[in-house]
């Protein structure tokens, strides 16, 4: 069975070989830990890629460091410390080495740029995806699109996210030409994506902190689930999986996203309840991971196999449902990055075991 095979035997609830492999890893795992990653890959070879493409560039980059968002994952380009300007012209700072940084001069810092502002669309103009059908046609992994859309992150990135929330919350006329401005640059986006060879298109925001949903559910049903909406009609519409990432606790939208059609989501599933989440939504979504960051940063081995144990026995079905993922951070302990693939390697009961006698050493 290839890996393509695989992924969508998952997806599709129709009883893959064995539960399918991906590993998403910070930039920084590339300067400090390249050989345990390569090591790590040869011996857990990934079932997901991101297809190859030549990003655009845009006019308000020119002449200027200019930071072209890694996108798809793991992330491809390595950031650097400094100040570079993003397509749709705000300015971010990177302040470690390896480290996505964050917008410190948003574009639409005041409304009064508004009327003047326009989306990048020479960037779209200037995207190269014919890469894409090669590296699909050359390859049996299941391939994914760059990210398609992130709306709500892209406005924070415009306006800076305590302006968003500000203008969110008193629902201002301004926040709604420039969400209209924003979907429409991703519809674009997404439809070029969609006529490409890719088997899964790739959309983000993280909606959570750790404890709730960053605006309440209301507000983000009326004011940002139609654009999920329309970006997913296109997906399925052309035959493509619908892979979706969110951070922080999103229970609240989970039943929505399943609604709209997401195929496969990832999400921080230990900042919620692992098992209730099993109890409403196993078999009728798949999960894409992931394993708690904390525990792969400080934990030990058998530390992950309990959680990769708690995952299986919540989500797991023999038709698939699930795919093993997690996120390699910086100087995280290689060990634990590959006791997660073992513990979803193993048989459920000699994992279940394994962790049981662990517990009980652990006691004594």
């Amino acid at each position: 069975m290839t890996s393509r095979e695989r992924v969508i035997k998952a997806l599709s609830f129709n009883s893959p070989d064995r539960v399918p492999r991906d590993l998403w890893w910070l930039p920084a795992v590339e300067l400090s830990q390249k050989a345990e990653l390569e090591k790590m890959l040869q011996r857990f070879p990934k079932d997901i890629e991101t297809a190859r493409f030549k990003p655009g560039f845009s006019e308000r980059q020119r002449g200027k460091p200019a930071l072209v968002a890694p996108g798809g994952h793991p992330p491809v380009l390595i950031p650097r410390r400094g100040k570079y300007i993003d397509e749709w012209g705000s300015w971010w700072c990177v302040g470690e080495d390896g480290v996505i940084g964050e917008v410190k001069e948003p574009v639409l810092d005041t409304w009064s740029k508004l009327d003047t502002f326009t989306p990048p669309w020479d960037y779209l103009e200037t995207v190269d995806l014919r890469e894409a059908n090669q590296s699909c046609a050359e390859s049996d992994k299941f391939m994914l699109s760059d990210i398609c859309a992130r709306p709500f992150e892209r406005m924070q990135f415009l306006r800076g996210t305590e302006n968003l929330f500000i203008d969110l919350a008193y629902g201002v006329k301004e926040v709604y030409k420039l969400r209209d401005m924003v979907h429409e640059f991703y519809l674009k986006y997404t439809e070029m994506w969609a006529k490409t060879d890719v088997d899964g298109l790739f959309f983000m925001d993280d909606w959570g902190t750790e404890r709730s949903l960053l605006i309440s559910p209301k507000l983000w049903r009326d004011f940002f689930k139609p654009l999920y909406k329309d970006y997913f009609e296109i997906a399925h519409a052309h035959g493509k999986y619908v892979f979706f990432h969110t951070d922080g606790h999103v229970r609240e939208i989970l039943a929505d996203l399943v609604e709209l059609g997401v195929n496969a989501i990832n999400c921080q599933l230990f900042c919620m309840d692992v098992e209730e989440i099993g109890r409403e939504f196993r078999g009728k979504i798949t999960f894409w991971g992931e394993i708690d960051r904390r525990t792969l940063a400080l934990g030990r081995p058998r530390d992950v196999y309990e959680l990769v144990l708690r995952v299986r026995k919540a989500l797991e079905i023999p038709e698939g449902g699930v795919i093993a993922q997690c996120e390699w951070g910086k100087n995280n302990p290689p060990e634990n990055i590959a006791a997660v693939f073992e513990a979803w390697e193993m048989p459920l009961s000699e994992l279940a075991a394994l962790v049981s006698i662990s517990k009980d050493e652990n006691s004594k």
